[in-house]
């Protein structure tokens, strides 16, 4: 499912908002913005990157 919404290999994903109690998160990928569960969001693979 995480596939279907742009989650998919060499995708940037940029956190966006984390909520008070840390969960859930705000990202953005592919021209979009999703709101993930923690245990979601730990099911993505990422590299970080520094610009």
């Amino acid at each position: 499912k995480l596939m279907e919404m742009g989650c998919v290999p060499g995708e940037t994903v940029i956190i966006e908002q984390i909520a008070p109690l840390g969960d859930p998160i705000s990202i953005s990928i592919a021209g979009y913005s999703l709101s993930l569960r923690l245990d979601e969001a730990g099911s993505i693979m990422v590299e970080e990157v520094i610009n």
